[in-house]
Parts: structure tokens; C-alpha cells; sequence
């Protein structure tokens, strides 16, 4: 019998290890982007309402992710270890890299807050974009250590030398590229810039969630030749699998060791593993979805600029507009017309995050800003019918 299809034996000292890392997880809220984005929405959506405010693929799961999860359901009741270790010896192979460089994650939103947990400290600062994707600042509170907030360069790509100077004590500099909220590029020379002059012991953690949807150098080359560089990827976005949860934490393996030690047990959800597979084969997904997404994300672009409207071009599924006015008026009045865009960050308080829909779901947000715009469709959300809470009082389980 494979070694993949058994448990490994369990010793006491591996059961203290495995109860004391779960406890650490148990100890605080991994935050993931639709906390973040129905946080304070106050609502409940109709099912015809248009959903533009959590980065999500309305395209959903390709035809053969589909076919997988309903052939392996009947055998759902089954943990089939060998199907991750599959999926991962699949993505490896497409890498070209060995697979105890990759380990699979229900999603990459764990990862990324179990590396923070595991390299940053009350000595060893967490190191972000302002405005940039907000989770990894709340693992840092976990962590005690220092968040450090750099804004972006007159082109919205990280400013790596103003990230390298006001954090000497940097544990982890955190880099999304394409960057959540703004849809742009940190070109590549400048991670290898910031790889070549961090402080010793530090990592730098770049998320591609978004990748697939531009021609943007992926950071796994520097994976491949070893550099103190954890990369994470998702099948939430341009794969369509976001409900599913499926992603990866790609690095050197004693990076990864240590990213192991913060968390119990990884069981990942078959369904998940064998929709993942499936769409790693599908040769024409990505590409295809990629001009898809491409060409209604310029449709809206010209639409805005013939209205006059300003915004951040992007190369992701998502782009910051600007309202001229507090943006959360905006996104409570776009609201009351069914219509679910997405959140602002302070550092721009007039801006707001719009994912790139259908077609016919961005005609709809065409007609609704329109008339918020123009101040025919204005007013604050009705009292909430759904039970708001703090982000630091959300957790995700299981």
C-alpha cells in the first residue's frame, strides 16, 4: 500500500505538535476577501441581485471540474489522500519543479496567514502596500508584530526600495501582484530587487491570486532557484472555484516546514482536489477566460471614459473607480438597486473596488452608477436584516 493512501503513525510528541498547532489556528480568524467585502453590507442579497464586490468568477467551474466532483461524490465519505498528492505531482509537473515544493491549501488565504504567523513577531515587522489586499495585517496582530505601510509608486506597483527602508526588521514584505485592490503590476525586476536586498532571515511573500488573468512573470522561477520566496496561487479566481477552495503554497520545502508547524491537520475537500486537476488540464481555460475577462473589462473601461469617469486601469478582474464623494455612500446606494460592488480602503476614501462581471451584470452596474452619479438613485441602506459582526470576530471553520 502507497505510502500517500495510509495515516502516518502517530506518536505522542507528533500529537502534542499536532494539538499545539491547531490550538494557534483556534486562537485567531483567518480573514478572507468576502469578509472583507460583505463586512457592514447590512443586506441580504436578492438572487437577482449582481454580485461585483468579491473578486469572484461568474463564469464558475469549467465543464470538467463539473464532471470530476460529480463523479468522486459518491465516494465523498472517503478522505482519499492520494487525490491531493495528485494534484499536487500534477501542478509540480507542470512547474517543473520537485512536489515537496508545493503543498495544497483549502484555498490560499490560510497560507498566507500561516506564513505571517510563522516569520513575522514582536521583533520582525509585516510589510504591505497601501492600499493592498488587508488580511495578512490582521495575522499580523496574532503575531505582535509591526505593520508597515507603504504607498504605491506613481504606477501603482509596489515601491520595493520605500518597503526596503522603513522595515530593517522586515519578517515578511508582502507583495500581490496583480495588487488587490488596484489591478496593477510590480514588475518582476523589482522582486528580484527586493529579494537582493532584504534583511537576512526575512521572506518575501508574493500572492498571484490574480496571475492568470494578465502575461505578468510569475515569481515561481525564484521558488526554483531557491530564494527565501513563498509564492501562493488559487483556483478561486480565474478557475472559478472560490465556494470549492483550492490553492497553494509553492516554496523551498523548509520554508514551507515552517508555514506546516502553524496549522493541524490539512484535509482538503476531494471535491476541491479533483475540480483542481481537472482544470489544470483544461489547456484553453485560462487563456480563454483571460480574453473574456479582458474584453468586458475594456468594454467597461470605454464606457467610463466616454461618461467621464475616472479610474485605475488594471490587468486582473477587478479595477479601484473613482466616485468623487465618500465611497461607502456610493456602495450603499448602488446597494438599494441590487447592485454589490466592492469596499474602499482609506487611503482613498473616495474610491471603490469593482469586480468585472458579464456582460450583462456590468450593463447593469453601467445603469445603476449612472444614476448615482447623477443623483437620481442616492440614500443609505434600510436597517440590516443580517447580523454584522467585526472582522476580528470572524472565523472560518472546517
Amino acid at each position: 500500500m502507497q505510502q500517500s493512501q495510509i495515516l502516518p503513525p502517530f506518536s505522542r510528541r507528533s500529537f502534542l505538535h499536532l494539538s499545539a498547532a491547531a490550538s494557534a489556528t483556534a486562537a485567531f480568524g483567518i480573514v478572507t476577501e468576502p469578509m472583507l467585502a460583505w463586512a457592514g453590507q447590512g443586506t441580504l442579497p436578492s438572487k437577482d441581485a449582481v454580485l461585483i464586490n468579491s473578486n469572484e468568477n461568474p463564469l464558475g467551474p469549467c465543464r470538467g471540474a463539473l464532471d470530476a466532483m460529480s463523479a468522486i461524490l459518491p465516494r465523498g465519505g472517503r478522505y482519499q489522500w492520494a487525490l491531493t498528492d495528485n494534484l499536487v505531482e500534477t501542478f509540480a509537473q507542470m512547474e517543473g519543479m520537485k512536489p515537496d515544493y508545493v503543498t495544497a491549501f483549502p484555498g490560499s488565504s490560510g497560507p498566507l496567514h500561516y506564513t505571517i504567523l510563522a516569520y513575522t513577531s514582536p521583533a520582525r515587522s509585516y510589510v504591505t502596500a497601501d492600499p493592498g489586499y488587508e488580511a495578512g495585517m490582521h495575522a499580523a496582530k496574532v503575531s505582535g508584530a509591526r505593520v508597515v505601510k507603504i504607498g504605491l509608486t506613481k504606477t501603482y506597483a509596489h515601491d520595493v526600495k520605500a518597503m526596503l527602508a522603513a522595515a530593517p526588521d522586515a519578517g515578511v514584505f508582502y507583495i500581490c501582484t496583480p495588487n488587490n485592490p488596484t489591478g496593477t503590476l510590480t514588475p518582476h525586476s523589482d522582486i528580484e530587487y527586493l529579494l537582493a536586498n532584504k534583511p537576512k532571515d526575512s521572506i518575501l511573500l508574493v500572492d498571484e491570486a490574480y496571475i492568470h488573468f494578465c502575461d505578468a512573470t510569475s515569481a515561481i522561477d525564484l521558488v526554483k532557484a531557491d530564494k527565501d520566496v513563498i509564492v501562493l496561487r488559487t483556483f478561486s479566481k480565474i478557475y472559478g472555484m472560490a465556494g470549492l477552495r483550492c490553492g497553494f503554497a509553492i516554496g523551498r520545502p523548509d520554508l514551507l516546514s515552517k508555514i506546516d508547524q502553524m496549522h493541524g491537520w490539512n484535509a482538503m475537500p476531494v471535491t476541491a482536489v479533483v475540480a483542481a486537476v481537472a482544470s489544470l488540464k483544461d489547456s484553453s481555460l485560462v487563456p480563454e477566460r483571460r480574453q473574456i475577462n479582458a474584453s468586458v473589462r475594456q468594454e467597461t473601461f470605454e464606457w467610463l471614459d466616454r461618461n467621464h469617469y475616472s479610474y485605475i486601469p488594471s490587468e486582473a478582474n477587478f479595477f479601484l473607480l473613482d466616485t468623487g464623494r465618500p465611497a461607502k455612500d456610493v456602495i450603499n446606494a448602488m446597494a438599494h438597486q441590487e447592485v454589490f460592488i466592492g469596499r474602499n480602503w482609506p487611503v482613498m476614501p473616495t474610491y471603490v473596488r469593482i469586480t468585472v462581471g458579464t456582460r450583462p451584470e456590468m450593463e447593469r452596474f453601467q445603469t445603476a452608477f449612472k444614476k448615482v452619479m447623477d443623483g437620481t438613485a442616492v440614500g443609505r441602506l434600510s436597517p440590516p436584516r443580517v447580523v454584522r459582526e467585526t472582522l476580528d470576530g470572524l472565523v472560518v471553520r472546517g
